[in-house]
């Protein structure tokens, strides 16, 4: 097994190359892989890399410790009321989230998600832009949102709805539910699920046999099936911004963070 220079890594992203699989590892695992500016920039610099590098034929994305990705991190108990969140949002969302998560979805290379534990938000979006999924059965996702009053982003809305449907994914954007790994394997947004001890060498495995197979037909499928299914991505993430920077400084998601920071219920208004 030969591995990437440790120049390659960070202190937010660990990268291995594994003979003809490039693996990526988000590490910030007392934040849970939650994303700030630093593991979004890396992680975007090192799917670019992987999609140019000749010596990468497949990429695996994982988490480090307990967790995939619980999604952005954001302090609720940090936000004032008087700040308007809105242009943060969208830059972040036009800059940073959703060019990783497009960049992921149009490598030219099949990518295999190893969600070893809790996808939240945009860990969904970042799992559901990989070719296969194979999943813990401890694992679950979620798209929490509507809890603080938001709405979806990172291209969750195209990506969750095309595997599962729309049905299921109005489902998880608006009770958030927990969905655990085996009901999102009934569901189709998750291909494979095995032990926690297992989803390593199994998302490896599957890795190594696409890095032997035909790549170019490999890019040309993705490509296909990407213009078939998901030819309206960019929209879905125009719509995304459109809805998430309407109400980031509403009235009910200035009470959706307050009640989720104090541990209480929200009483939402609707504005």
């Amino acid at each position: 097994m030969s591995r990437e220079p440790d120049s390659a890594s960070t202190d937010v992203l660990h990268v291995e190359q594994l003979d003809g699989v490039r693996r990526l590892t988000l590490h910030r695992p007392d934040a849970l892989n939650t994303f700030d500016y630093r593991l979004q920039r890396d992680l975007r610099a090192a799917v670019d890399h992987a999609a140019d590098d000749e010596t990468v034929r497949c990429l695996i994305l994982t988490g480090s410790g307990r967790a995939f990705c619980a999604g952005a991190d954001i302090d609720l108990n940090d936000l004032d009321a008087s700040t308007r969140l809105a242009p943060r949002t969208e830059e972040e969302l036009r800059l940073r989230y959703n060019p990783t998560v497009r960049a992921l979805r149009t490598m030219g290379k099949p990518a295999v998600a190893a969600v070893n534990g809790p996808a939240v938000g945009l860990g969904c979006s970042l799992a559901a832009a990989c070719d296969q999924v194979v999943a813990a059965d401890s694992a679950w996702f979620s798209l929490a949102f509507a809890q603080v009053g938001l709405t979806l982003d990172a291209g969750a809305s195209l990506l969750i709805g095309a595997r599962i449907g729309i049905g299921r994914a109005t489902r998880m954007a608006m009770l958030g539910e927990r969905i655990d790994a085996g009901t999102a394997h009934s569901w189709g947004m998750v291909d494979e699920v095995v032990t926690p001890e297992d989803v390593g060498a199994r998302a490896l495995a599957l890795a190594d046999a696409l890095a032997h197979g035909p790549t170019a037909a490999f890019a040309a499928t993705k490509h296909s099936l990407n213009i078939a299914l998901l030819d309206r991505l960019d929209a879905a993430f125009e719509a995304e911004v459109a809805g998430q920077t309407s109400l980031v400084d509403s009235e009910d998601f200035r009470e959706g963070a307050a009640a989720f920071s104090r541990r209480r219920s929200p009483s939402f208004v609707g504005r």
